[in-house]
């Protein structure tokens, strides 16, 4: 099998988007995919405002405020709607709980399965069908420094799966499977200056490099820096109005880790995102926002809506959905996702 052939796996990951980061020089981009249609339909702007089991993801600080247990989910069949592209699934599931005396401790999964690519020998003969994966197990802690502010920790198991190991005669040592580990950093200050008013920071992936080949040609995490703010106008028992303005940056390049927190401030430019929600009666949802990545070729207007239901004076349960624009291979992405909280 050539080897542009073992990369197919690593070529659809870089070059697919999933309407957050630009494409980069760094592998497993799975891990910027992000979670939660109800940050979707905000144009990605979340890390500020994230109040549900999706913080682990987002800012894993934010936990620190969560006093109930949460479980939040999301599957989607990803650019489901591009001719030829029907077997890219994409699966996020996460808990959240507070502990007295401890914090907050959350876990979540992420899976991806990049479809089936043909197999050949160095012939270019036909030997079959391998499929692409790849997954991440993650915990966070959180805790609260006092009332408005929290720190967070979240750390991540990742494997990449992309094709069977050797190549051929020629090409015995090469494989297409590796790991790593990673960690990401959370900040929340809420009520920042003015009651209302709500800042978050999320340092993503920071991690050694993966190795598919051997240690010489190893790619970087997507080690991204995300910024937000939350600004929440309207908060009433009837009606509750806010709006979001996130920026995301990947550091990741072939300097060496620390350096990359660097050097990797150039390149492509930043991802801005902004969005707001309407909340009637803690019952219906409505959401837009807007989202902006000039290097990735992904610009356009995100809209969705959540219906939320609280039963038995304990449990809520919301399901939400979310249009996000997509690039070049479709014009939008379609996401639901669920959440239980009590």
């Amino acid at each position: 099998m050539k080897s542009k052939i073992l990369y197919i796996g690593l070529i659809i990951t870089i070059f697919i988007p999933f309407a957050l980061n630009a494409v980069s020089q760094a592998t497993t981009l799975f891990l910027t995919f992000d979670p939660s249609s109800r940050a979707g339909a905000m144009g990605s702007a979340y890390v500020a405002q994230v109040d549900d089991a999706f913080a682990g993801y987002w800012n894993p600080a934010a936990m620190a405020f969560n006093r109930k247990t949460q479980f939040a989910g999301l599957h989607t069949n990803w650019l489901g709607d591009a001719k030829g592209i029907d077997d890219m699934y994409y699966e996020f599931l996460a808990w959240n709980q507070y502990f007295q005396d401890i914090g907050n401790i959350g876990f979540n999964i992420t899976f991806i399965t990049e479809g089936k690519q043909e197999q050949t020998d160095e012939s270019g003969d036909y030997q079959g069908t391998f499929s692409s994966w790849e997954t991440a197990l993650a915990t966070s802690y959180a805790f609260q420094l006092n009332q408005n502010t929290s720190l967070g920790l979240t750390f991540k198991f990742i494997y990449s799966d992309l094709a069977p190991a050797g190549t051929g005669n020629t090409e015995s040592d090469v494989k297409g499977q590796g790991m790593s580990y990673a960690f990401d950093l959370g900040f929340k200050r809420k009520n920042l200056f003015i009651h209302g008013f709500d800042i978050g920071i999320n340092f993503q992936n920071i991690g050694p490099d993966l190795t598919y080949i051997n240690a010489d040609q190893a790619d970087p995490l997507p080690m991204t820096w995300k910024m937000g703010f939350s600004y929440r106008i309207l908060e009433s028992q009837l009606n509750k109005f806010t709006v979001n303005a996130d920026v995301n940056k990947i550091l990741a390049n072939e300097d060496p880790l620390f350096k990359q927190m660097i050097t990797g401030w150039g390149g492509d430019k930043p991802v801005l995102c902004s969005g707001a929600e309407y909340v009637y009666l803690d019952l219906i949802s409505l959401r837009g926002g807007y989202f902006y990545d000039k290097s990735g070729d992904i610009i356009g207007a995100s809209f969705g809506a959540g219906i939320h239901y609280t039963f038995s004076k304990r449990y809520k349960l919301s399901f939400d959905f979310a249009m996000q624009p997509a690039g070049g291979l479709t014009d939008y992405n379609k996401t639901i996702s669920a959440k239980v909280e009590f």
